[in-house]
């Protein structure tokens, strides 16, 4: 029989968990009022670009500058390879054949330079890594004085460039110097350099999407980023460049004069803070700065180690020399003798 008290209620139970209660229940995850769902993807994103960033810092060899490189070195031989492949159909027509007397020279001191780059490595492997590829040298006929290297070892000469250089010593310094790119990997800090700035260019749109923070933005980086790291990829370059000319036992004094007769040889160039390289006069002063180790290299032993391998260069120097008659004779029907 029913309560006549309760007749007409029915009861009921107040819900377990609602609203405000639900939400004061449970353990807050909110940071000075900033909810979690901002906060802590916030903190794992920048807990990661710290990793990234340090655990893909390198140490240069010989410098010790720290610089941060992205891309693996099988990438940046792959790319290398391609583009080495694009550049010789670019430059089909106008590439030395192998028995050329400039080709032959270049090949014969950039192979004595590329063994001094393996030594180096040696001496330095926890910064110091060399493509197992062999070196390719390109010898292009063209007016500009220039020369350039790709990674996976392909380095172009550029004909121009022998109105300076004028003997094998300022040809190593030359060699030297693109070898010296490759054993620091600069075209990877470059590429990685790259990425960088790109990534950080396209957050800029989230701040600001009409882009005009973008467009201020690359310029800025190139001037203040880009154009500086590059001067000191070629100052690097200069230096482990005249080390490696030692070592092949070519004097390394001979890379000023090579700098002093572009500098006699060039007019207009560009202010330094707007150029990828630096003057032609901080790198001659900076020569100074490591000549004196260098030259103790190239005289190790009282000479005689270096006296023996430019001996054995005479001899390489006069068969080449005598291969060229002798091609050039049968060329033309001349008579040949021994």
């Amino acid at each position: 029989m029913s309560n006549p008290r309760f007749a007409g209620k029915s009861k009921k139970r107040p819900p377990l968990l609602s609203g405000s209660s639900a939400r004061r229940s449970g353990p807050s995850f909110t940071f000075r009022g900033i909810p979690a769902y901002i906060w802590m993807p916030a903190v794992g994103l920048t807990g990661s670009m710290i990793y990234s960033y340090f655990s893909h810092l390198e140490e240069v060899p010989l410098t010790k500058r720290k610089r941060w490189i992205a891309t693996s070195e099988e990438m940046e031989q792959m790319l290398g390879d391609e583009e080495y492949k694009k550049l010789l159909i670019q430059f089909r027509g106008n590439i030395l054949p192998a028995q050329h007397p400039a080709a032959v020279t270049v090949e014969r001191v950039g192979s004595r330079i590329a063994n001094a780059s393996r030594i180096f490595a040696a001496q330095n492997p926890k910064s110091t890594t060399i493509a197992s590829a062999p070196y390719t040298y390109t010898v292009i006929r063209s007016d500009q004085a220039n020369a350039f290297v790709l990674p996976n070892n392909h380095v172009f000469v550029l004909t121009g460039l022998f109105k300076y250089v004028k003997d094998e010593d300022e040809l190593a310094a030359v060699l030297g110097h693109e070898t010296a790119h490759n054993v620091c990997r600069h075209a990877g800090e470059r590429m990685s350099s790259g990425i960088l700035i790109s990534v950080f260019a396209r957050l800029m749109y989230l701040v600001d999407p009409s882009g005009i923070l973008s467009a201020l933005f690359m310029p800025a980086a190139g001037l203040l980023h880009s154009l500086p790291h590059s001067r000191i990829a070629e100052v690097e370059a200069d230096q482990i460049g005249v080390f490696l000319a030692a070592e092949a036992c070519y004097d390394p004094r001979a890379a000023k004069r090579v700098f002093q007769a572009m500098k006699d040889g060039t007019r207009g160039a560009p202010p330094e803070f707007i150029s990828t390289h630096p003057s032609h006069d901080t790198r001659i002063a900076k020569f100074d700065d490591w000549m004196k180790d260098a030259v103790a290299v190239y005289d190790s032993d009282g000479g005689m180690r270096c006296q023996q391998v430019r001996e054995e260069m005479a001899k390489e120097r006069y068969m080449a020399a005598k291969g060229i008659v002798r091609r050039e004779s049968e060329r033309y029907g001349y008579g040949y003798g021994t």
